[in-house]
């Protein structure tokens, strides 16, 4: 585009060069065309200067240079899944963390009372074509609380920019107008949509099917109607719309037992290991049922930054457990690697001080490869436990039990959001850099622990980098041993 801009810019400079001159020929008092080179330069420029000019073919070269250069890159470039993905991310930060709309569009993370819940260095706020966008995705799902709200606040940006118009917009008024009108119906206000109708019908008086609209919404109120029964499938929307898409939604959990609080501490570990008698573990325990505890300082800013670069290349969609199979989902959005311990010597010293701090052992196959995730733009991962609980499990292919214990490390900080929340536990923890949480996914006795279950709440501003080691049961048996009690 810069390489556009320079050519087009020398381009009209010569243009106007060549304007000037003409305009000073013909505007000379002094010139006559009683001079005879005058004269030749006249017919000239009458007959062949201007016809050259105009017929150029030079901006048409700058033109193609342009999308030449598009092409180059254009494999680089977001997708429009990208694109719809980064408008859902937006409508989950405003589910999970009740954002408001109006705010968020003018760069403001606000909640329904001050002060705002992040506050960015530099406020960004969306166009109306960048409202409309996010709103024409839960349209196009069949999703018109979400389509409203953000459908609402591109209409009221449109109105005010109404006659202005920007070279980046795809969409207009009008078209907002009708997806509003829409959507409204859909929710059951028809009066709003005939009078969102009747606004539209003003800028585009010769639209038949929003006239066709108008006239059915007037019967339906005329008749009672509500937006369902037979009447709905009589309006014509703009696109055919699907099913409604599954917002996040988390249980309710039970309240946290504050007898449980005093039994709270912070310690150095070193577990028995010689491995950390020089340097022992920062162990903060974080709860007692589930078993939870934060390792401070756990790996080094070098080691994190390491261990992202070897993630980096190979990073694809997360997928999670279905049947027997691994898919892609809607509740889990982030992308991740696997890092053997062959990788590099960061990996390889990783593991043994894992081993050290838990205990446990992470020979093949015990414990999985090291899974590295990145949660980018509204990146979570909705409430579902490490262990399995289906015997037709993935997990059980390795042959060596299910997820005995997980250790998730931090890489990296964010600035609002992405907290790791164990629901019926009441309780989460922040991203804390560096720092490596632990729990047991199974009780002694095999059974998986129902109070682990956890969420990666959505990253609100930052980048969350995590490292997830998976410890299997088999090969603990005598570093983690059953208790006397059938039932613990």
């Amino acid at each position: 585009l810069r390489s556009y801009l320079r050519d087009e810019s020398s381009r009209l400079r010569r243009l106007r060069r060549f304007y000037e001159k003409v305009q000073a020929l013909h505007q000379d008092p002094k010139a006559s065309v009683d001079n005879p080179l005058l004269a030749f330069s006249l017919i000239k420029r009458l007959h062949s200067d201007w016809p050259n000019v105009i017929y150029s073919d030079e901006a048409t070269r700058n033109t193609q240079a342009l999308h030449a250069g598009l092409r180059e890159v254009e494999q680089e470039l977001p997708g429009a899944e990208d694109l719809n993905g980064a408008a859902r991310a937006l409508m989950r930060l405003q589910d999970v963390y009740v954002l408001s709309v109006k705010g968020l569009a003018s760069g403001v993370f606000q909640r329904a009372g001050p002060p705002p819940l992040y506050s960015p260095g530099r406020r960004v706020p969306l166009s109306a074509d960048d409202c409309f966008h996010v709103g024409k995705v839960a349209y196009d799902t069949g999703d018109y609380y979400h389509s409203i709200a953000w459908l609402e606040e591109a209409v009221s940006l449109f109105r005010l920019s109404y006659g202005s118009w920007n070279l980046e917009d795809r969409s207009s008024l009008e078209d907002a107008l009708d997806h509003l009108a829409f959507s409204y119906f859909m929710a059951g206000n028809i009066s709003h949509a005939l009078s969102l109708s009747r606004e539209f019908l003003r800028y585009d008086p010769g639209n038949q099917r929003v006239s066709r609209n108008v006239v059915k919404y007037k019967k339906l109120l005329e008749m009672g109607t509500g937006a369902s029964g037979t009447g709905r499938g009589a309006v014509v929307p703009h696109q055919c719309c699907a099913p409604l898409m599954p917002s996040l939604v988390l249980p309710l959990p039970p309240q946290a037992a504050p007898e449980q609080l005093p039994h709270l501490s912070c310690s150095y570990e070193t577990n028995s290991s010689p491995y950390l008698l020089l340097q022992p573990a920062k162990k903060e325990l974080v709860q007692i049922q589930p078993y939870v505890a934060l390792y401070h300082d756990f790996i080094t800013d070098a080691e994190a930054d390491t261990i992202k670069g070897l993630a980096g290349p190979w990073l694809q969609r997360s997928v999670v457990a279905s049947g027997e199979k691994q898919q892609k989902a809607e509740y889990r959005i982030s992308k991740s690697a696997w890092l053997k311990d062959t990788a590099d010597p960061v990996v390889r010293a990783l593991d043994r001080r894992i081993a050290a701090v838990t205990g446990l052992d992470l020979r093949p196959p015990y414990a999985e490869y090291l899974q590295v995730v990145n949660y980018g733009l509204g990146g979570h991962y909705e409430p579902h436990f490490d262990h399995a609980t289906s015997r037709k499990s993935p997990l059980y292919r390795m042959k060596s039990g299910n997820r005995i214990a997980t250790i998730m490390i931090y890489l990296s900080a964010v600035e609002a959001g992405g907290s790791t929340a164990f629901i019926y536990a009441n309780f989460s923890v922040p991203v804390v850099k560096n720092a490596a949480l632990f729990w047991w996914n199974l009780r002694r006795n095999g059974n998986g622990d129902g109070d682990t279950l956890h969420a990666g709440c959505p990253v609100l501003a930052g980048d969350k980098w995590v490292a997830n080691k998976w410890i299997h049961e088999h090969g603990q048996e005598f570093r983690r041993p059953c208790s006397a009690d059938p039932q613990d």
